[in-house]
């Protein structure tokens, strides 16, 4: 059987988790879990405005199906979506968010979980803080905890 295509997008709309599920799993009855993952901007003790995230076009979405591609052969997935956004994006608001289906619950965590662990350190996106007294701070820094949390997978 040959495997689903994964729905890859960036975009600065807003995405609704509710829509993105119900075209990932409209007409099937073959799918027995979905597991969704929605990251959210934190306000960072009410210090933040927004969050600013810029990504590279075309190698951006390219890493993306590359990540959700390996996600869907590794852990047998039915169908996967992953969205992640771009531009200013205040506390509160969805940054990313990852839908992993399949016919078995641990397969669509691991899947979800696949996802994002290698989104977080492979993908090109890049997020600066703006703080509510109006200045932009430095580009966020890699996180060593980010890398552990992908080379479990390996």
């Amino acid at each position: 059987m040959t495997p689903p295509t994964p729905n890859i997008r960036v975009q600065s709309d807003d995405f609704d988790l509710q829509t993105e599920i119900d075209a990932l799993t409209a007409g099937r009855t073959d799918i027995g879990a979905v597991v969704s993952f929605v990251g959210l901007c934190r306000g960072e003790q009410n210090t933040l405005s927004a969050l600013e995230l810029e990504h590279y076009p075309g190698m951006a979405e390219a890493e993306m199906r590359r990540i959700a591609e390996l996600a869907i052969k590794r852990f047998d997935l039915m169908g996967l979506t992953a969205v992640h956004r771009y531009g200013k994006i205040a506390p509160g608001e969805n940054i990313v968010l990852v839908i992993a289906a399949s016919p078995h619950r641990q397969a669509a965590f691991d899947g979800a979980n696949f996802v994002m662990d290698f989104l977080k350190t492979s993908a090109p996106f890049w997020k600066k803080e703006h703080g509510k007294d109006g200045k932009a701070r430095d580009w966020v820094a890699a996180k060593d905890a980010d890398d552990s949390a992908r080379d479990k997978w390996e």
